[in-house]
């Protein structure tokens, strides 16, 4: 662990739309107040607290009367536009004037340019360490931008922004809340402690069906991997029960009712993690086994290992690196575009393709 579990100084709590909202219970106040009052009495305590918060479109769908997700995008949009309004007045009141509210709406496009990252990262620090009046600290509420987020520069789920967030602001624990107890095995049993994430584990997940969220065990666990990645700890657990949140800060490797997946020793720094996870690839190299012996090697990418392209893109684009059965096996930022790569693949060029350090290899294990 990056710290000692009483040392938990910045922390990000995602919150699951089904906290928010049922289809039985309607717009739940009591599960969300509570979450909100253990918020407060963190920050109380000196920490420094982020929210991710899904619920938007749940709330939008509520007001609308919509019992099915739209499935037309700007019709989705206008919904967020509504539940955008109605989500951030619940967070105001919930939190009695304790504490400031500060709405932070993030959309791909912010992580994918760097300039935009490095903004994203100064807002919420400013908002983070803000101490001059200690009864008007603000907390970020974050949330994607759905009301302009088209498919190609959607985050997807809110447990991948949870992650990036994260890592953005170096988190030290992060916390997926939604109404599950954690990661199952097959005996539906919650796996306690996962020291990485690999095959085996990835099996225990299963996509979700309901109809106002889009994520699942699946997307927690990608959530998970980029969070241990950037070296944060990350805990999946029901925001359901009394204290949750509590109880998991208190020793997150104390084996209570939730999952936690360990960091890794050798996590990635932070212009590595943008280069991994914050930018969105705008195509695929495909490379020989050389190459990818060669990339494995903490080696640059000539053109003399590129076997095809998939898609176009820039110099100084990042770009996915892919082996010939299309596993992903890393993610750099090129040397040359694309137009200029097609004419010397296969072939000696006196310029890299991507230089060493502007390449992530991503493990898998």
């Amino acid at each position: 662990m990056k710290q000692s579990p009483k040392n938990y100084k910045r922390i990000v709590i995602k919150v699951g739309s089904s906290l928010i909202y049922s289809n039985k219970l309607g717009f739940d106040l009591t599960i969300f107040e509570h979450i909100v009052e253990q918020i407060i009495c963190l920050m109380n305590a000196g920490k420094e607290m982020a929210v991710v918060s899904s619920g938007a479109i749940a709330l939008g769908m509520h007001v609308l009367g919509l019992k099915e997700r739209p499935g037309v995008l700007s019709d989705l949009q206008a919904v967020a536009a509504i539940g955008q309004n109605e989500l951030m007045n619940a967070y105001h009141r919930s939190f009695k004037g304790k504490f400031l509210t500060a709405q932070v709406l993030l959309t791909h496009s912010d992580f994918n340019d760097r300039q935009r990252y490095l903004n994203a990262r100064n807002t919420l620090f400013g908002l983070l360490e803000h101490r001059r009046y200690r009864t008007q600290r603000p907390i970020p509420i974050i949330n994607e931008n759905d009301t302009v987020s088209t498919d190609e520069i959607k985050f997807g789920d809110n447990d991948k922004l949870s992650a990036l967030v994260a890592g953005l602001i170096s988190a030290d624990l992060l916390i997926i809340l939604s109404d599950v107890d954690g990661l199952l095995d097959n005996q539906k049993k919650v796996i306690k402690v996962v020291p990485q994430i690999n095959s085996q584990i990835k099996s225990f997940a299963c996509p979700t069906n309901k109809k106002t969220c889009v994520g699942g065990m699946i997307t927690k666990i990608e959530a998970a991997r980029i969070a241990v990645d950037s070296g944060v700890p990350c805990v999946i657990a029901n925001g359901n029960i009394k204290n949750i949140i509590s109880e998991v800060i208190r020793d997150p490797l104390a084996g209570g009712n939730w999952t936690i997946f360990l960091p890794k020793k050798g996590y990635l720094a932070a212009r590595e993690r943008w280069i991994a996870f914050g930018a969105k690839p705008k195509a695929s190299i495909i490379v020989d086994e050389g190459a990818k012996l060669a990339l494995i090697n903490k080696k640059s990418l000539l053109s003399v290992g590129v076997l095809a392209l998939d898609g176009e893109f820039a110099q100084g684009d990042i770009v996915s690196v892919r082996d010939k059965q299309g596993y992903e096996l890393a993610r750099g930022k090129t040397g040359l575009a694309s137009k200029q790569l097609a004419e010397v693949k296969g072939k000696r060029f006196d310029k890299e393709v991507i230089h060493r350090d502007d390449i992530v290899i991503l493990k898998e294990e």
